[in-house]
């Protein structure tokens, strides 16, 4: 009987010490798996990143500013591209204009100098003609024909010296050589043989010439005030060689005054 009460007694505490053991286990591994005992902090988003006393910065506000940041020197940078560009096309308005206005007083090439002295002499040598169609000639057709020259030169004349003055070319002052031995010729002339030949070269060879360089001069101009000047001129000397030639031809052998 007493064998028996000390079996029993054994296999009570047996049994209690084996529930403290199982207490013990379950206590340990609920410690072992608690966030607060690791020191993991990223199963809580609400405290991830928080500043404490170690230093540790709050993740989710820095990332806000950060993104606010970045956004506001996009709008910046966006702002100040625009503004560059706006700067500079305004810059290059004023480039241009500046460049159309230098272009306007600016020296002209050597060919285009030498089309307003070209046109320059041929007027100069049709108003002289023109003069002297007034004073030697016979026909009135002649006589209407040299006012004409003078009006229509002389205007013409006006036009070359105003464009030469502004780009500062210097033109002759008299005619050429060529058309001076002219003039010298027709002054010994009278009657219808200075109406026949003065219209046989002043007439139709002078503006025959002069036409076909107007007609070149205005492909080969450069300057657009010169060329306008160039086609302004041009119909003009066309109608003079069509008038010219038409004109009826003088009786030879006639003097003037007689």
């Amino acid at each position: 009987m007493q064998k028996n009460k000390m079996l029993k007694g054994l296999l009570a505490v047996s049994a209690v010490a084996a529930m403290f053991s199982a207490v013990g286990v379950q206590a340990q591994t609920s410690v072992g798996s608690s966030p607060s005992q690791t020191g993991t902090s990223s199963t809580n988003p609400n405290q991830a990143g928080k500043t404490t006393k170690e230093g540790t910065m709050d993740n989710t506000n820095s990332t806000g500013m950060e993104n606010r940041a970045n956004q506001m020197n996009k709008k910046g940078s966006s702002a100040g591209s625009s503004g560059m560009s706006a700067t500079g096309g305004s810059a290059a308005g004023q480039s241009t204009a500046a460049g159309a206005s230098a272009a306007t007083g600016a020296k002209l090439s050597s060919g285009d100098q030498k089309i307003l002295k070209d046109i320059a002499m041929a007027d100069m040598a049709e108003i002289e003609g023109g003069k002297m169609a007034q004073s030697k000639g016979q026909s009135s057709e002649v006589k209407a024909f040299g006012q004409q020259m003078i009006d229509d030169h002389t205007s013409n004349l006006n036009d070359v010296k105003a464009l030469a003055d502004a780009r500062g070319v210097t033109l002759p002052t008299e005619p050429d050589a060529k058309h001076k031995a002219m003039a010298a010729k027709l002054e010994k002339m009278s009657g219808a043989d200075f109406d026949k030949a003065y219209m046989k070269q002043a007439g139709v060879q002078d503006h025959k010439a002069v036409h076909s360089k107007l007609m070149t001069a205005s492909k080969k101009a450069k300057d657009p005030e010169v060329k306008a000047l160039v086609d302004k001129t041009e119909p003009v000397v066309a109608q003079h060689l069509k008038s010219a030639q038409q004109m009826p031809a003088p009786k030879a052998g006639t003097t003037a005054g007689k």
